[in-house]
């Protein structure tokens, strides 16, 4: 079985989020979705308009996604690669050769985003 990973916040769940997400599975057999936690997010910077319980519940709905997982730190990447057997690690290519590290223990896979759509793009047009 080939299993694929991938990260995010994934708030305010939208279309390219979802065709990310079809894209990611069609590498593998077994998509896992590392979510950012809440605590995570505030480190980065990031306020979410759902909490992770709330952002999580949504994903395990998409017929895509296998496993939900937190995502606590930048750090943990490796791990998981080692932890969940992962064969491809994939993401956004907003993120363009910032996981090539983990080009050493899988494949990493750089998908284009849906260029019409963000939750930045989202929350932007809300406050207009």
């Amino acid at each position: 079985m080939k299993r694929v990973i991938t990260y995010g916040t994934f708030d305010m769940l939208h279309y390219g989020h979802v065709h990310l997400l079809r894209r990611a599975k069609e590498y593998g057999d077994y998509l896992i979705v590392a979510l950012s936690t809440d605590e995570f997010n505030k480190g980065k910077g990031k306020t979410c308009y759902f909490s992770y319980e709330e952002r999580k519940l949504l994903l395990e709905a998409i017929r895509y996604v296998d496993l939900v997982i937190p995502e606590t730190c930048w750090e943990q990447k490796s791990s998981d690669v080692r932890e969940y057997h992962i064969d491809t690690f994939v993401i956004g290519d907003d993120w363009e050769g910032k996981f090539d590290f983990l080009r050493e223990q899988c494949e990493v896979v750089y998908l284009p985003r849906t260029p019409e759509i963000s939750t930045t793009k989202i929350k932007s047009d809300l406050n207009a």
